[in-house]
């Protein structure tokens, strides 16, 4: 895809939220440049089929006027692009699920759309599916068999085909999805994005057309995790008219006891089958050494397959019959032959009231043993065991199709969260994926654990000797032994301001070869104030008495790059050591007492994102 440029200034392929902000507040672009770009770019990829009601300004451009009488800081998605999966609605525009007969128009925005709205964030469109949301492969859909990003002649992944793929193609800077056994999280990794599955009932699904509707999720496709958090951010909560939705909280990122990975052998499918055993090994290879507080552990995973199988082997389907029998049984034959087929199993004889109990029996007794292994602990296992080409899923639709969900079915019957994030690609524009699961109450701990592991992948990689045009495959059996070099000596920095993700000065971390390992929080001893000085900085200070909470991130640094670092520091600021909320203590910024006096006292807002939004 080619750049396309407004004046001076280059739109890239892959939007991001921070990108996107910080040219608004510059006045260098503005969301109507933005939107005529989306525009072209989706005509430009037509051929693709990502799309069923496609952007366009007539669209857009009642959102765009609103913005006039917002203000930017006071929405923290103002002037996003976001597309909508099109079983989601939009009001006004027509729902099809995949189903041309099937259409409605909405009168209101489904629930997670209108929150979104609201923040400041533009819909410029609504995008293809498999039908009904049935399917993980992106290819049984009337509108097309949707492409993927990268490689054309495979597939993209389903249900949420679509949406990932308008991401990946820089249509978008985040999209939603749902998902029921997977298809959240499948599209994803096929398309080198990030999808966040969040626990069942944090995000409403009030518009959203049942697949199971006890277990369907709305969910984000983004370029990072830092923007699928800020979209869940905004989306999460419970709606007082969605008898679905449920008081789940996030919880600050941070990083779990241990790291759960399968025995045994995997099962690997497709023609990349073997790229993609190599690609897991390599990522395998990575969490081991992703930091050394975290401990392995190689659990048994016959319940997570056991629990799967209850989705499409038991009365589950029943679920989608209940939803959407009716329609099926008026309007016989107008569904996609596949998808019908799949509907109508849950009508068989055998999924009675009776069957219905053994199974929910059966599943709680999983829940509780899920309960007792992920304690405190994040499993991690690829998204796919592989891919398929286009050709091959339409010719066996079935079994192709089961195998994409063998590692996502499980999920949110056992009431899990999952975030679904890049590793090394497997071969050549062929993207692999990992997936970190928790528990429903411990979010954080999947946004700690993914946040380390991507930010520690750039750099084992490369100690891998991997070359950006290498694929793992080709370095796998290097990528799965430990290292035999020496690893330098390194220190933990803790930073508050201006030197965090997507500030300013990011760049002199980053210049000094550190990189990110977590979100964090002070122990509950501290004020921090905003310093009259240009920028405007914090000054976070210990307090003998009282004190708060201040949320931060913790940086790795190599030694040899500190003491400079340190001592470029102007007063008065300076490096201490902080005392975090477990009561260890590691170097970072500080300042002085003495210049609380001539500063604004933010303590309140409990972190510098709050003081000075991006």
């Amino acid at each position: 895809m080619n750049e396309i440029k407004k004046d001076e200034i280059e739109i890239p392929s892959e939007l991001t939220l921070s990108w996107l902000r910080d040219k608004y507040a510059k006045r260098e672009l503005t969301p109507q440049d933005i939107a005529a770009t989306i525009v072209q770019r989706s005509s430009e990829d037509a051929t693709m089929h990502i799309w069923i009601t496609p952007p366009s300004l007539e669209l857009m451009q009642p959102y765009l006027d609103r913005l006039d009488k917002i203000a930017m800081a006071d929405a923290p998605l103002w002037g996003i692009p976001f597309a909508i999966k099109d079983n989601i609605d939009l009001a006004g525009v027509p729902t099809t699920a995949g189903c041309a007969e099937y259409a409605y128009t909405p009168s209101e925005h489904a629930g997670v759309v209108e929150r979104l709205i609201a923040a400041g964030a533009i819909p410029v469109g609504k995008t293809n599916l498999d039908q009904f949301a049935t399917g993980l492969v992106g290819a049984r859909s009337p509108y097309g068999d949707t492409h993927n990003a990268l490689r054309p002649e495979l597939i993209s992944g389903g249900s949420s085909s679509g949406s990932a793929v308008s991401v990946a193609r820089g249509q978008a800077v985040f999209s939603l999805g749902t998902d029921t056994a997977g298809s959240g999280r499948v599209p994803a990794a096929l398309n080198r994005l990030v999808g966040y599955k969040p626990s069942l009932g944090a995000w409403p699904t009030k518009g959203v057309v049942p697949a199971c509707a006890s277990l369907d999720c709305v969910t984000v496709f983004a370029h990072s995790l830092e923007d699928a958090l800020a979209v869940d951010h905004v989306a999460r909560g419970v709606h007082a008219e969605d008898p679905w939705s449920r008081y789940v909280t996030r919880g600050v990122s941070s990083l779990p006891g241990k790291v759960l990975l399968p025995e045994g052998a995997l099962d690997f499918y497709g023609p990349f089958a073997a790229e993609y055993q190599a690609a897991w090994e390599a990522a395998v290879a990575a969490l081991k050494k992703m930091n050394p507080d975290i401990s392995i552990e190689y659990v048994d995973v016959t319940l997570f397959a056991q629990a799967a199988a209850i989705l499409y082997e038991g009365p589950w389907v029943a679920e989608r019959w209940a939803a959407l029998g009716s329609f099926i049984e008026a309007h016989p034959g107008i569904a996609y032959p596949v998808t019908e087929r799949i509907l109508r199993s849950g009508a068989a004889v055998e999924y009675d009231a009776a069957s219905v109990f053994t199974a929910m029996h059966k599943l709680q007794q999983f829940k509780l043993e899920a309960r007792k292994l992920l304690k405190d602990a994040v499993l991690v296992m690829p998204t796919c065991g592989g891919t398929w080409s286009r050709e091959q899923v339409l010719a066996d639709p079935i079994s192709t199709n089961r195998d994409m969900g063998r590692y996502t079915n499980h999920c949110n019957l056992l009431d899990l969260c999952a975030v679904a994030v890049p590793a090394a690609d497997a071969a050549e524009r062929t993207p692999f994926g990992i997936t970190f699961f928790g528990l429903a109450e411990e979010e954080g701990l999947i946004c700690g654990a993914a946040e380390q592991f991507v930010g520690s992948l750039v750099g084992f990689v490369a100690s891998e000797g991997v070359s950006e045009s290498e694929s793992v495959s080709e370095k796998a059996s290097g990528a799965a032994r430990e290292s035999a070099a020496s690893e330098r000596a390194t220190t933990l920095v803790a930073v508050c301001g201006l030197h965090m993700r997507g500030y300013p000065l990011e760049k002199q971390m980053l210049g000094c070869g550190a990189r990110f390992i977590r979100e964090d929080e002070t122990a509950a001893a501290y004020s921090l104030v905003k310093l009259p000085t240009t920028p405007a900085k914090p000054g976070l200070i210990k307090r003998q008495q009282g004190g708060s909470a201040i949320r931060l991130e913790i940086w790795e640094m190599p030694l040899e790059a500190f003491g400079g670092f340190a001592a470029a520091i102007p007063a008065p600021l300076g490096i201490g050591k902080v005392e975090l909320r477990d009561g260890t203590e590691v170097p970072g910024f500080v300042c002085e007492a003495y210049a609380a006096a001539g500063a604004e006292d933010v303590t309140s807002l409990g972190g510098w994102r709050q003081v000075v939004p991006l």
